[in-house]
């Protein structure tokens, strides 16, 4: 596996990572909210962090993550890649090369809170909606 900066061009594949893997992890996402985040993901998220992907050995993406000022913003898991190291490989990488010290998680996505604890991240504070104002609860986490 190798971890590789996020061309442009690639940007549409990575939507396609991140819908099937917030389809696979948030259940509790309304459909509506999910359909409302992608174009503002693809056409101006994707484009406000330092984005880092995870190719296997035939190049194609199995993951990515996006930092922005020492906070992980984004990682998502194409879902038949989880559970192999991907999601922990790219948080390390975030860590020691892109400075990521923080990250926001939406609390009901308990197998995410799960996997920041496990690899050192604590709960600073919480939140009682998004980032977009709905109603879905951050964990603010640090390490």
């Amino acid at each position: 596996m190798n971890i590789e900066i996020v061309e442009k061009a690639d940007h549409l594949k990575l939507i396609d990572v991140w819908e099937a893997s917030v389809r696979a992890t948030h259940d509790f996402l309304a459909e509506d909210d999910l359909q409302e985040l992608k174009p503002l993901i693809l056409k101006q998220y994707f484009d406000a962090v330092d984005l880092r992907c995870a190719k296997n050995g035939n190049g194609e993406i199995q993951g990515f993550c996006g930092v922005h000022d020492g906070n992980i913003e984004m990682l998502f898991i194409s879902p038949d890649a989880r559970g192999k190291g991907i999601g922990a490989m790219l948080a390390a990488h975030a860590i020691k090369e892109q400075g990521a010290s923080r990250v926001d998680v939406n609390e009901q996505n308990e197998q995410a809170v799960g996997f920041y604890q496990h690899i050192g991240f604590k709960v600073t504070d919480r939140s009682p909606v998004d980032g977009q104002g709905k109603p879905y609860p951050l964990l603010h986490m640090a390490l």
